[in-house]
């Protein structure tokens, strides 16, 4: 199994930057791709952006320009930089990991992170 754990959610103020980390632990070597979620109250889970291993990214339309996903291998952590935050980017944000074998999807405990207006 893989265990993530997220860490550097807060309260920012519109226009301000955080960055989210996501610690994996566990059985590492079996996490494919890595990805940040979020959910608002009373909406869906979305997808935010996702890297695989090989450092391929994509981003939802929402946030491209303004979040960056990164990844470090050695250390088994995933990075979010998240800049020119908005009111609408308030929510949960999780992180989940991917294996390439079925059942291989574990998700973190989620960080709040909240832009006040």
């Amino acid at each position: 199994q893989v265990q993530l754990v997220e860490s550097g959610g807060g309260l920012v103020q519109t226009g301000g930057s955080l960055i989210l980390s996501c610690a994996a632990s566990g059985i590492t070597f079996s996490i494919n791709a890595m990805g940040w979620y979020r959910q608002a109250p009373g909406k869906q889970r979305e997808l935010v952006a996702t890297i695989n291993r090989l450092g391929i990214t994509n981003y939802a339309d929402s946030v491209k320009g303004r979040f960056t996903i990164s990844r470090d291998n050695a250390k088994n952590t995933m990075y979010l930089q998240m800049n020119s935050l908005k009111p609408e980017d308030t929510a949960v944000y999780y992180c989940k990991s991917s294996g390439l074998l079925p059942g291989t999807d574990y998700w973190g405990q989620g960080t709040q992170v909240t832009v006040s207006s």
